[in-house]
């Protein structure tokens, strides 16, 4: 795949419980959108995709909206507010948003494709960004977190960004994962250019640099290795006293449950893993048999290497720094507001508002 791709950040965020309220969700859709049209009309709607892949901006908007800083809740909530802020006026924006929470998240193809006519780019071009994206933060960066949050936003020129986030019912924390579509052309290899927070779960890590070896002959076994010779060298690991570093590898593996995506791949003769990664039914558990049997049979390592390396104007839901003052959010909208439509007869107070706003963030 030669689209420009690079994640930009990672962020750990405490599963926190219930919904934002009605009256407080209706003044962040608003907001969220009068926000959005002030930095597309100034900058572009790919400032916004920029703005959206920097998970301290995205951060710090969650806390101008008025919701809690340390939620897990932010992600699902700010995006939605985004997406619904300038719903009917993507096409006038250039800018467009797939996705949500969920079930919301497996129609984030079929949305992407319904504005197939209003962009220059092949909409199937960035289905697969989408499908990538995903595949690749669940399965090929395994650390402990599923996916239940994917959102694709898009402008009409084809630059696209990714905001999705993964639960881990252990330690019940969410993390949160950004991508941006620029000048990185490879989705299986350092596609992260940075992140926030450590995770303390182990974790495989078949997109990092040094995983490289691993995968040309990960995808070299599921060529060209008879599926009845990888369930039997499965076996044989099984038995094996294997290092204590490779727990997370050797976990929840059954050899028989995986013959028949291994016959699969073997018909499928997958060129190089970016096609073994995006075949259908190829997932966490198929990787990990394949690194296994790589590293400890071929001698390939493949990288244990965490991607994440290492917060906030109108108070919180939970109360966190303080309630939410109505009034005041309320007044912020109207600012706002009334800048951006003086704006468009050659009233400078937008500049200022959004100044203004930069300060906020």
């Amino acid at each position: 795949m030669s689209d420009s791709i690079k994640r930009t950040g990672t962020a750990n965020l405490p599963l926190h419980g219930g919904k934002a309220p009605a009256w407080l969700f209706s003044r962040m859709t608003r907001l969220a959108g009068e926000i959005t049209q002030a930095i597309v009309a100034d900058f572009g709607p790919g400032e916004m995709l920029e703005r959206l892949s920097d998970p301290h901006w995205f951060q710090a908007l969650g806390c101008v909206l008025g919701f809690d800083w340390h939620s897990s809740g932010v992600t699902t909530t700010v995006c939605g507010a985004v997406k619904e802020g300038i719903r009917g006026m993507e096409a006038d924006l250039g800018l467009f948003i797939a996705g949500g929470k969920g079930a919301a998240s497996r129609k984030t193809p079929a949305q992407i494709e319904s504005y197939g006519h209003l962009i220059k780019e092949d909409a199937a071009r960035l289905v697969y960004a989408s499908r990538m994206a995903a595949k690749v933060d669940n399965n090929a960066v395994q650390d402990g977190y599923q996916l239940y949050h994917h959102v694709f936003c898009f402008t009409a020129d084809g630059s696209w960004a990714v905001i999705q986030q993964g639960m881990n019912e252990q330690n019940l924390y969410a993390r949160r994962y950004h991508w941006l579509s620029r000048k990185v052309t490879d989705f299986v290899c350092e596609p992260h250019a940075a992140v926030c927070a450590e995770s303390s779960a182990s974790t495989l890590n078949l997109v990092a640099e040094e995983s490289t070896p691993a995968r040309g002959t990960i995808a070299d076994i599921a060529r060209q290795k008879n599926p009845d010779v990888i369930i039997s060298r499965l076996k044989r690991l099984q038995s094996l006293e294997l290092p204590r570093r490779h727990e997370i590898l050797a976990s929840d593996i059954h050899p028989d449950r995986l013959y028949k995506i291994f016959m699969q791949t073997y018909e499928r003769q997958p060129e190089d893993f970016e096609v073994l990664l995006g075949m259908e039914g190829v997932g966490a558990k198929t990787l990990r048999a394949l690194s296994l049997i790589a590293e400890v049979i071929y001698g390939v390592p493949t990288s244990l290497r965490d991607p994440a390396r290492f917060t906030f104007a109108h108070g919180g839901k939970d109360g966190i720094p303080y309630p939410v003052d109505r009034k005041t959010y309320d007044k912020s909208i109207e600012i706002l507001h009334s800048a951006l439509e003086r704006s468009k007869v050659g009233d400078n107070e937008k500049s200022a508002a959004l100044k203004r706003l930069a300060r906020w963030m």
